[in-house]
This record gives structure tokens, sequence and C-alpha cells, in this order.
């Protein structure tokens, strides 16, 4: 399958979303599954309430304003955490008490990006693993600091970076770029930046298409990316 070409997967995501977090779970098993061809991942900003003050609210009455009742969010929940564990989450939702806004996680994850893709990628899935299963503000330039120097980036330029505005209007521009695409809710999979899978979709649906589109470009059938 073109070893030397690598197969690319931007996924459009954010790390408040914890369909995103499954999703990348997912998307691990269907790259093990897939294993015939090379992959290579890229992450891309997308922001589910990007009016979230800078300092982040409080998550209970966050979630309560969007849900209705304890009860439906309860049930929110249940659902999700089943789906977290089969894919080796462990969601801790009573942890969290803040819902912070993410423009700084994901001007963050753009710099992992110059650091190379284990960087990006080992990045993301610590901040997953911050908000969801440990409760932590991912919105905290500290804690932002703090991931980011356990997957392998300079702590100190890191810090630095956040105190400005670097890359704000990269970052809110790709957002808008994934809106004007289409991209209504996430994690979506845009494969060879020309096919579009929506959601969090089973290893094998994801498998399934990086083989069919690694196929079609072997046979040349591939056109012009949008």
């Amino acid at each position: 399958m073109t070893p030397h070409l690598p197969l690319s997967i931007d996924v459009v995501s954010d790390v408040v979303c914890p369909w995103c977090y499954i999703g990348l779970k997912r998307l691990d098993a269907a790259i093990a599954q897939a294993n015939d061809v090379t992959v290579d991942v890229r992450w891309r900003p997308y922001q589910l309430d990007a009016t979230i003050p800078a300092g982040g609210t409080d998550r209970k009455q966050y979630m309560l304003a969007k849900f209705g009742s304890e009860d439906r969010l309860a049930e929110i929940h249940a659902r999700v955490a089943e789906a977290g564990r089969d894919a080796g989450i462990e969601f801790a939702f009573d942890a969290i008490r803040v819902s912070p806004n993410t423009l700084d996680a994901h001007r963050l994850i753009r710099w992992a990006g110059t650091e190379g893709r284990d960087v990006q990628t080992n990045l993301v899935r610590r901040l997953f693993a911050m908000y969801f299963e440990e409760g932590r503000d991912i919105g905290d330039h500290a804690v932002l600091t703090e991931a980011a120097r356990t997957s392998g980036m300079d702590s100190a330029v890191v810090e630095t970076l956040l105190a400005s505005n670097a890359d704000t209007d990269e970052v809110q521009a790709e957002i808008d770029t994934a809106a004007q695409m289409g991209v209504r809710g996430v994690p979506c999979y845009l494969v060879e930046g020309r096919y579009a899978i929506m959601g969090a979709q089973e290893p094998a649906v994801l498998a399934d298409a990086i083989r069919q589109v690694a196929q079609a470009r072997a046979r040349g059938e591939l056109g012009p990316a949008a």
C-alpha cells in the first residue's frame, strides 16, 4: 500500500469533546487493524463552544444549562461512560470542575505539530486524559505547560508562547475553515483531504475506510483534493 507515501488523516476535534476522546481510541484501533497501511495523523482545531470565557466556567452549571436537568445529564454521562469503557477510557465526569475555553489548548496542539506527529498525538492524548480522567482544567496555562513538558515539548518556550497571542488568528482561521467545509460536529476524520468520516465510528468502519482509500490511491484513482 505504498508505505513510502503515508495516508493522511486530519482529525478535526475538540479536547473537551468526550466522543473525540473515544474517537482517538477507535482510530488507534483502526490503524492497528489496517496495519498494511502507513497513516499520518494530524490534529485540527474545533471549538464546541467558543463563547466560554477565557478563564472557563463552572462545569456543572454549564452542563445543566445545556441539557436541562440532572437526570438528563446523568443519562448522557452513563451512555458516554459505557462507550468509553469499551475503548479503554475511564471517564471521571464528577471530577471535572471547569468547562474551559479550548483556544489555548488548540494553540498548543498546533505548536506540537511542528515538532512531529508523534509529539502532537501524544499531547492530544495527554490533554484528553487530563480533562476526562483526572478532572484537570486544560484551559489553565500551568496545566497546558505541564502537558507540553510531559509530551516532549520545551515547557519554557510553551509558557512564553501561551502568555502571548501567538497563532491565535491562525487557529481561529482553521476553525473557520472547518465550518466552511461543512464540519458541524466532531470528531471528523478527513482522509487524504478528500473524504470526510463523521463521528466516532467503530474501528472496523475506520479501518475499512483507510484500506479503501489507500487502495484507490495505489490504483491512481484519487482525484485532486478539494
